[in-house]
């Protein structure tokens, strides 16, 4: 019997943190990882053209019989949401709402901070989201761009990640935040790090193993999930060359990564028709 995988899609490789969360939570399950390695980052493009990009991968993840869709992707999940939901008959999960929903239900004293790229920062897409759950949170958000870098290298328990961190978070921990989401999905490969120079009476929310959460939640409810004596599959496929998604991939995923496929954007521009979607 053959059965459909859950999709998952970011614009490079941090992606694979939400990857692995949804690998740990749900074994039994097959995967198709989506990196947009050449037309990465996304936090620099318009709105517009983000969307586009997100509706040429649904488009080409649908095609390949995917039951969920995965917006791994902050600055995808910020803008592209509702155009995919609308655009696809099948359950879309992005990364923001689930950390929002649990830094709301975590936090004690109604700070919450919130710490991403420049971009999503910009956006204010977890100040907002988190605000609809609880107008009376307050939310405090700082960027942390170096974070990437740091954890792309596989810099992330040294001197300069410790120090790094200081200089981003001492100010947001003065200020009584109780509650820290980590609002990029690079960052939870720092995430020793960062509870370490936050202390230990500040809660730590992973978008990533939120969006794993939710994707357990939907697919259960569906009566969707795969027996638990099945053996998942992961296919992964990037629009660039793909070795240095691979070298930074098994960093991610701790040496896991298979095959990697390389796709032609004009593949990700064919148009999305009837014949692809499964009602």
């Amino acid at each position: 019997m053959s059965w459909q995988a859950i999709g998952i899609f970011d614009s490079g490789v941090g992606g694979l943190t939400v990857l692995r969360e949804v690998m740990r939570a749900l074994p039994q399950e097959d995967t198709i990882y989506f990196g947009d390695t050449a037309r990465v980052p996304y936090g620099t493009k318009s709105p517009d053209t983000v969307i586009r990009y997100s509706q040429e991968i649904a488009s080409f993840l649908v095609t390949r019989d995917i039951k969920l869709l995965v917006v791994a992707c902050n600055t995808a999940s910020a803008v592209a949401l509702p155009t995919l939901r609308r655009m696809l008959p099948i359950p879309v999960v992005g990364v923001i709402e689930p950390g929002a929903k649990r830094a709301a239900e975590v936090t004690r004293n109604g700070v919450v901070g919130v710490i991403g790229t420049a971009g999503t920062i910009r956006s204010s897409a977890y100040s907002r989201a988190i605000k609809r759950l609880n107008p009376e949170l307050s939310v405090l958000a700082r960027a942390c761009p170096l974070f990437v870098p740091l954890a792309e290298e596989g810099w992330v328990d040294n001197e300069i990640a410790r120090l790094t961190a200081v200089t981003y978070l001492e100010e947001l921990r003065q200020t009584g935040v109780d509650t820290l989401v980590l609002g990029c999905t690079h960052y939870p490969l720092l995430k020793k790090t960062i509870a370490a120079v936050m202390g230990p009476q500040v809660t730590l929310v992973d978008s990533a193993e939120e969006t794993a959460r939710t994707v357990s939640r939907i697919l259960t409810e569906k009566n969707m999930l795969r027996p638990v004596e099945e053996q998942g599959n992961n296919h992964y496929f990037v629009t660039d060359v793909p070795a240095g998604f691979i070298r930074i991939g098994n960093r991610f995923l701790g040496g896991r990564l298979g095959d990697v496929y390389q796709v032609s954007l004009e593949e990700c521009r064919l148009p999305l028709g009837e014949k692809d979607v499964k009602s």
